[in-house]
């Protein structure tokens, strides 16, 4: 259990190290070779310092690594560890503390993310009104400017859908969420339409969760995997807690969540029958049961006249 892309540097100083080896030069020698001190080559293997993606090119170069997808693992995690890079995010340093910048860090290099949301929206998918009732409550207090900033950087990371080649978003989202009143009733159905809106993109998959489905898996809390391109050893879990978050990255915390995952999907509702139910609360009538999560009783469901609940949580996904 780690926090943040710190482990994705160490990971990568790791290979590097044993390129390295392989090459048979010693640090020293390879420093030299490069026209760096030594302590450089030093603090890029134990992950201490971040690596730009120009100073690993070079380094396998030295190293005689001329292995393509090799190569471009190597790269990949230069992004995930949020070393080097210039993204959006770097202009907010002093606003979002290390561990959300990491996290839209991840976000941005990802190809694929599933996450289940027990409390609010997915990030990913809210509007500017509902991210900002969501701040609000969990940042009492919080100056108008700062507030600002954090609702733009929200809606910044919401171009991983719109991107070129946008990241695939599948999302499991509780029923509670849909109900519980953040912002009010008109902020409500704003995201609601929104949330509507959004399951449209083809790279864009929204299940809900009904209550009728009773207690499942992840009951107990949010998290998201991130995917990325050409190899699974990239792939993290991300639990967000109220004052930091912890990555898994171990082959068999991978596959207890990507189990779990599939699970909450199998006992969802199906997307279109989700789309059903969101319509349905969103103007306050009644879903009829067209096809029920498996394993579920699913009588009609009678719907309040709008979304109720608590506070929201503040959770970066």
């Amino acid at each position: 259990m780690r926090h943040g892309p710190a482990v994705r540097r160490r990971k990568l100083g790791e290979e590097l190290r044993g390129l390295r080896q392989v090459s048979g030069l010693t640090s020293r020698e390879a420093a030299d070779r490069l026209g760096w001190n030594q302590s450089k080559v030093s603090r890029i293997e134990t992950g201490t310092s971040g690596v730009t993606e120009g100073d690993v090119s070079r380094l396998l170069d030295v190293y005689g690594v001329d292995d393509g997808q090799l190569r471009s693992l190597l790269q990949q995690l230069v992004g995930s560890a949020g070393g080097g890079g210039s993204g959006w995010w770097h202009a907010y340093r002093g606003l979002i503390p290390p561990q959300y910048r990491d996290f839209i860090s991840l976000e941005s290099q990802a190809g694929a993310a599933r996450t289940l949301e027990t409390s609010v929206v997915p990030g990913l998918l809210q509007t500017a009104d509902y991210a900002r009732a969501v701040t609000r409550s969990t940042l009492d207090g919080l100056p108008p400017a700062q507030l600002d900033s954090l609702v733009e950087i929200r809606l910044a990371r919401q171009s991983v859908l719109y991107d070129s080649t946008p990241l695939r978003l599948s999302a499991v989202i509780d029923e509670a969420v849909l109900r519980r009143r953040v912002g009010g009733p008109g902020v409500m159905r704003e995201q609601l339409r929104h949330l509507a809106h959004s399951a449209q993109l083809p790279h864009v998959t929204i299940q809900l969760l009904p209550f009728e489905a009773g207690s499942y898996i992840g009951l107990t809390g949010p998290f998201v995997i991130f995917s990325f391109p050409n190899t699974s050893d990239l792939d993290v879990v991300v639990l967000d807690h109220l004052t930091s978050s912890l990555y898994l990255e171990r082959k068999e915390d991978l596959a207890a969540y990507s189990s779990a995952f599939r699970s909450m999907q199998a006992h969802a509702l199906s997307p279109e029958r989700s789309l059903d139910l969101i319509a349905a609360v969103g103007r306050g009538g009644q879903a009829e049961p067209s096809d029920c999560p498996r394993g579920a009783r699913c009588p009609t469901v009678p719907h309040s006249p709008a979304p109720g609940g608590g506070a929201a949580a503040a959770a970066p996904g």
